[in-house]
């Protein structure tokens, strides 16, 4: 796990840095097929056609690898086959093949090795590359891929690096510190992996030219207050301007201070603490407010 940099050769390669895949068990194997699906593009665009997400459009073909959020094949011992590179998110994959010979792609944790055996279930250990229910996970251990209903799958901390804490258990509830400063409650049914998610130097690659971001499907992002009038309620006026008002959409919808939640969700209420404490430093965290 590290960072290579390239002879300066040229302006893109002066500024640019890439992983070096020393985590991978093999950089040339190819995924397996049974495990994998189209990936169709969107360009940023619904079913109707019209733009939802600005600035999407392009980028490399790819394939889907299918993952296993939900590790729900409980009291089946599987092994680690191979670590493989994932193109659709930035923490790399782990192939598993389990004793009645299925294959599945799960999320690699940092210091899982080709050849370890994993487990899943309230009967399995907790140790590093094994999912269990929370009310079977050791209070104070490093936890990813959490459910936010039991048996919906993994929604929580799936990023490159990253890791929750489980803080305490109380009743029906476990309390859990997001890598963001968060601290909420989640059932003790819902279940969690164990460990950091491998690839951590991840954030700290440079890309270098905008063309690395266009291999993403990642188009220019253009000012409101650089275009015409007619683009966008920011554009237009003499020279270089403010916008002469605050931050919006090219629709008009405000970009700061609205409510973007929805209120109906019932998990909204079981947040104790929002990140936004620890944004704004009323709050202090190791390693966070520094």
């Amino acid at each position: 796990m590290g960072i290579r940099i390239y002879k300066k050769t040229s302006a893109g390669r002066r500024f640019s840095s890439v992983n070096d895949f020393a985590e991978l068990s093999d950089k040339h194997r190819k995924p397996t097929k049974s495990l994998l699906q189209p990936l169709p593009k969107t360009g940023g665009r619904n079913n109707q056609g019209f733009t939802t997400s600005r600035f999407r459009g392009g980028g490399h073909k790819r394939m889907y690898r299918v993952i296993d959020f939900k590790r729900n094949k409980d009291d089946v011992a599987g092994k680690v086959e191979a670590i493989e590179y994932d193109p659709n998110r930035n923490c790399f994959i782990a192939l598993v093949r389990y004793s009645d010979n299925e294959l599945r792609y799960i999320l690699a944790p940092a210091g899982l090795k080709v050849g370890e055996k994993i487990e899943n279930g309230p009967r399995a250990e907790p140790k590093v590359g094994n999912a269990l229910p929370l009310a079977h996970v050791p209070v104070g251990m490093e936890i990813h891929n959490i459910e936010m209903t039991p048996g919906q799958g993994g929604k929580l901390v799936r990023t490159a690096g990253v890791a929750a804490r489980l803080m305490a258990r109380e009743g029906d509830w476990a309390t859990i510190t997001l890598p963001s400063g968060e601290i909420r409650q989640v059932r003790i049914e819902c279940r969690a992996t164990i460990g950091v998610l491998g690839n951590s130097d991840y954030a700290n690659i440079r890309w270098g030219k905008a063309g690395r971001r266009r291999y993403l499907g990642r188009r220019p992002h253009v000012r409101g207050v650089a275009m015409n009038p007619v683009a966008h309620p920011l554009g237009g006026g003499e020279g270089r301007s403010g916008g002469g008002r605050h931050p919006c959409s090219p629709t008009g919808k405000l970009a700061k201070g609205g409510r973007t939640r929805n209120p109906r969700r019932n998990s909204n209420r079981r947040i104790m603490r929002r990140r936004m404490s620890v944004r704004y430093g009323l709050v202090s965290i190791p390693g966070k407010n520094k």
